[in-house]
């Protein structure tokens, strides 16, 4: 069947290229080529990767995959996956529509299908079945360039997809008014503009697989078996690595529609029925960086509500709902790898009182711009006593509001960065179990934040997994490195934790330790060790690597001036030797700060130890 495809064709992204123009207006971006967008490093490593996981020849790669990416990437141009969450940047929608793909294809290798067919029967449809996996993956997303993105061009003509690419200069905006779910379905629309008829009458001739298909495409995951299966977990995959989680977790968990529900119970009770932050009568208090909700009054809502729905299959008890939310990284885990944390809720009027909490990450449950005010007072954990502060009580430097420095956009040399991670992932990571018999990889205890590195552990069996690395100077590092390749951590904003300034990059001082702190509670313990708080122990680690600039002084800490419209104020910092340790291209230097003198040693002597260099009031 592949022999329909010898024939040669003309690409159609060779055949309608945009013609290239001068620098468009201010405010438009100017579409590109497919060839063009797809010659950055770190996606052509990912094209490989694509090819490396099927069997056919290049000729065979170039039309079956290559060609559908090619029409994937100039229909989807600069556009972000997201408004706030992951991949939400230029370009975000087709780094992720090949990561999902790249995954997606890793994840078929522990599949034979279809499943229940003779040895000979999987064989003779192996490659169809690729196909047809990397098709659904490459499109599940793609609607959303239809009803969720206003694209117009510069004399305000509007845009749609189904015009076909775009062939000049455009501005874009999300629409307020759009519809979460709705792009799901808007995948009709336009899967016939990126695959060939002669790709249809190719899948259809497997009447498992084309139904499959077809029902992802049609959002309907629940009817389509394996096939949806692996684009969930893949689509999962891709969104942790963007936001710092373990996309290796996400690779090896079976995702089913119980688990979904779950999580969109979670949202809709948060919506409609639960109270936060109240002063005492609260199902949940959210903070700067979790949402804490009251694990029993949790529990038995979301029971209630999944059942009145009609969905069967819910746990019957607390236990197992916590261990269904756990382990698949809907709520965090504690230090020791359990569900249920212990804490005490603290409100500025003096009311306190203790509860036992599941942790959840804000950004599983609202986009940005929906996300609630957070708590004024505080939610302390204990024992241990690692404390969560409120974004209303924050203690982490920050530049004035008023400034609105704009951020500067990441460069394609840290993008290629990024995808390093991906492809050790997609290389090294042990391929997931099948998806009836789900075994439990030994770091499944770890939260969806988890950061780990492809370290070898032998197992029982010989095969090699990926064991968590514990916090430490070089591990913050690596940890800030990525937040900033993959857009969670922001420079040169109002509110950014790192800055470059004299030519370097200035890791504001304590802010971005108490951020690293605060996403890694097993730093306590080791941090009561040593009788330091969190943040002050990750920065005596830092400060060991010898990766930071001294004054003549002897001292660590650097004072920069920030220069508002209005005012004037200042932070403090570490800067880098060598900015390449952390940027692998150092943008231009933020225009609202200035290098200060040396500061003299009696008014920083001990900034390396009792770390006078705190927040300015």
């Amino acid at each position: 069947m592949l022999s329909l495809f010898q024939r040669k064709r003309v690409s159609p992204t060779t055949a309608a290229a945009p013609t290239p123009s001068a620098e468009p207006p201010k405010g438009l971006t100017r579409p590109e080529s497919a060839a063009s967008l797809l010659a950055t490093p770190r996606r052509q490593k990912l094209l490989e990767h694509i090819w490396q996981r099927t069997s056919v020849s290049r000729d065979q790669f170039a039309t079956l995959y290559r060609a559908p990416l090619e029409r994937y990437a100039e229909l989807v141009q600069h556009f972000p996956a997201s408004e706030s969450h992951h991949h939400a940047y230029a370009g975000g929608m087709l780094d992720h529509g090949l990561e999902i793909v790249a995954y997606a294809l890793k994840l078929r290798q522990s599949h034979l299908l279809p499943a229940g067919a003779t040895p000979e029967a999987q064989a003779a449809q192996a490659e169809a079945w690729t196909a047809g996996i990397a098709y659904a993956a490459l499109l599940h997303d793609v609607g959303k360039v239809a009803v969720d993105l206003h694209v117009e061009y510069a004399d305000g003509a509007v845009w749609h997809p189904w015009h076909g690419p775009l062939r000049r200069p455009y501005r874009f905006r999300y629409r307020r008014d759009r519809e979460y779910r709705l792009h799901s379905a808007a995948t009709g629309l336009l899967y016939a503009r990126l695959l060939d008829p002669d790709i249809f009458d190719w899948l259809s001739g497997y009447p498992d697989l084309w139904a499959a298909l077809l029902y992802v495409l049609a959002g309907q995951y629940e009817h389509a078996g394996t096939l949806g299966e692996l684009v969930i977990q893949a689509d999962q995959a891709s969104v942790a690595q963007e936001l710092g989680g373990d996309p290796g977790k996400a690779l090896a968990a079976p995702r089913h529609a119980l688990q979904r529900r779950l999580l969109d119970g979670l949202r809709y009770l948060l919506k409609e029925e639960f109270k936060l932050n109240q002063p005492q009568a609260s199902d949940g208090w959210l903070t700067q960086d979790a949402l804490w909700l009251v694990s029993k009054t949790v529990s038995d809502k979301l029971r209630a509500h999944l059942l009145s729905q009609g969905i069967d299959g819910i746990p019957s008890n607390n236990t197992a709902v916590f261990n269904v939310l756990q382990d698949h990284g809907i709520v965090l885990a504690t230090p020791d790898g359990r569900a249920i944390w212990k804490g005490t809720v603290t409100s500025d009027a003096g009311w306190s009182h203790s509860f036992t909490f599941l942790k959840l990450s804000p950004a599983a449950i609202w986009e940005a711009a929906e996300r609630p005010a957070p708590f004024s007072g505080r939610v302390q954990v204990d024992p241990d006593g690692v404390e969560i502060v409120a974004a209303g009580t924050t203690t982490v430097d920050a530049l004035p509001p008023d400034l609105e420095t704009p951020a500067v956009p990441a460069t394609s040399a840290a993008a290629d960065m990024g995808v390093a991670a991906l492809l050790d992932l997609l290389e090294a990571a042990p391929a997931a179990p099948p998806l009836s018999e789900p075994e439990p990889g030994p770091d499944d205890e770890n939260g969806p934040t988890s950061i780990t590195t492809p370290a070898s552990a032998p197992s029982a069996n010989g095969a090699e997994h990926r064991q968590p690395v514990e916090p430490s100077g070089d591990h913050f590092m690596v940890w800030l490195s990525l937040g900033i390749q993959m857009h969670r951590i922001i420079i040169n904003d109002a509110k950014a934790l790192v800055h470059t300034v004299a030519g370097t990059a200035c890791l504001v001082s304590p802010g971005v330790f108490q951020r690293y702190a605060q996403e890694h509670p097993q730093v306590a313990a080791l941090a009561r060790a040593d009788r330091l708080e969190g943040w002050q122990w990750v920065q005596k680690r830092f400060e060991k690597l010898g990766l930071h600039r001294k004054q003549a002084s002897g001292l660590n800490i650097w004072t920069c001036e920030v220069i508002g419209p209005r005012k004037t104020r200042r932070l403090h910092g570490y800067l880098l030797v060598r900015p390449g340790a952390l940027l692998p291209e150092v943008p231009p230097d933020n225009p609202y700060l200035r290098l200060l003198a040396e500061t003299p040693a009696r008014e920083n002597s001990t900034a390396g130890d009792r770390h006078g260099d705190q927040a300015p009031g």
